[in-house]
């Protein structure tokens, strides 16, 4: 019974001493930790809920078409203008046959409303020259009958001759008015017939021209789903091209980590794909503007006696290293670790000006219109005359 109480009594100070070094475990870590917090953890926020995004541009046709050729697949590279899809040409040429026919003639007709006025200018001329000669030849046999040289029926006769001229002038002057209101004040180029069969021309040749679907941009081909042979309407998606040099992240931040988070700063980046291998620099694009719950297809209704609080979360969107991009590409989709530095916070939360020109934007369009032009250019001077683009005179 001695014994056992000595051997109880000798143990404490051992036991107190191995309990007061884990206290001061304990204190050492709640201070490494506080310091750390206060040093590094409160200047940083990261979160593993981001993944690449990116443009997705659906390739889409204008006209309705029957599918002879598909120039690219899944995974290819295409670059801006590079053919991705021949429809048949044949409707859509032929429409443009009728339609450069229907300006030719255009052209001509108006050619003849030009060639109108001077005939009726001329007629004009004539038509007063015969009054003058009529009012002369009346003055003479008028001096003759008050003499009595001629009978008064040979009078009346001139009479009527100075009647006949003034009446024949009078019509000819009324259809080289109305002649003169067809072209008056315009030339054949721009003559409102010649510009309604340019117009049906120009529409005409876009569309033969859209009968070949081309690339509007340089990048990857994804999710092709056009078949040889198929018939397809406008709007209707065949493929994708998916520009990745131009890709970003969307990292959704929990509602608690934004209060830091401004526009430009800097953000270190790590991909599953690379690993540790490979570390992204970046930095912050834009700050959402609402939750995703808010935009999503069914926003929750909070509105209801069993409300339970739910911490949120905001996209952020992240722009990656150009270069870095071209070195190690990312796909869409794939998932990212990013880490946000918040020590430079003078720039703002939300975007303070709007953009000063088009962000993404394509040509390949214009390029087909601009040849429609010289097409049109080139058939009005094959069929104008010498004459043609001279103004109608007043």
């Amino acid at each position: 019974m001695t014994t056992h109480s000595q051997e109880t009594t000798g143990g404490n100070p051992q036991r107190k001493r191995w309990l007061l070094i884990l206290l001061a475990v304990v204190i050492l870590c709640g201070i490494a930790a506080v310091l750390w917090e206060y040093l590094y953890g409160r200047w940083s926020e990261n979160t593993d809920d981001a993944y690449v995004n990116g443009n997705v541009v659906q390739i889409t046709p204008q006209v309705t078409g029957t599918v002879v050729s598909i120039g690219a697949d899944d995974g290819d590279l295409v670059q801006k203008g590079q053919v991705l899809v021949k429809f048949d040409p044949s409707d859509a040429d032929i429409a443009l046959q009728q339609a450069e026919a229907n300006l030719a003639r255009a052209v001509r007709q108006v050619r003849g409303l030009f060639s109108n006025v001077d005939g009726y200018k001329a007629d004009v001329a004539a038509k007063k020259v015969a009054l003058a000669k009529a009012e002369a030849d009346f003055k003479r046999r008028q001096n003759l009958a008050n003499v009595g040289a001629i009978s008064q029926e040979e009078l009346a006769h001139a009479r009527d001759a100075l009647d006949t001229a003034r009446n024949s002038l009078t019509s000819a002057e009324q259809q080289l008015d109305t002649n003169r209101a067809l072209v008056d004040d315009t030339v054949i180029a721009s003559h409102p017939d010649v510009k309604t069969a340019a117009a049906k021309l120009r529409q005409a040749y876009l569309d033969d021209a859209r009968a070949v679907i081309v690339a509007p941009v340089t990048g990857y081909v994804a999710k092709r789903t056009v078949q040889v042979g198929q018939r397809v309407q406008p709007g209707a998606a065949l493929m994708a091209v998916i520009p990745l040099d131009q890709v970003w992240i969307d990292a959704n931040f929990k509602e608690t980590q934004l209060q830091h988070m401004r526009i430009g700063q800097a953000v270190e980046i790590r991909s599953d794909l690379y690993g540790n291998s490979v570390k992204f620099q970046g930095s912050v694009d834009s700050l959402g503007v609402g939750t995703g719950s808010a935009f999503s297809l069914l926003p929750a209704q909070n509105a209801t006696g069993n409300w339970i609080k739910i911490v949120q979360r905001v996209p952020v969107r992240i722009r990656v290293n150009p270069q870095q991009l071209n070195e190690h590409p990312l796909r869409i989709g794939l998932s990212m670790d990013v880490k946000v530095d918040l020590h430079d916070q003078s720039g703002p939360a939300l975007s303070q000006r709007s953009p000063s020109q088009a962000l993404f934007s394509t040509d390949v369009y214009q390029q087909q219109l601009a040849s429609a032009d010289q097409l049109i250019e080139q058939l009005i001077h094959a069929n104008l005359a010498d004459g043609g683009r001279r103004t109608a005179a007043r």
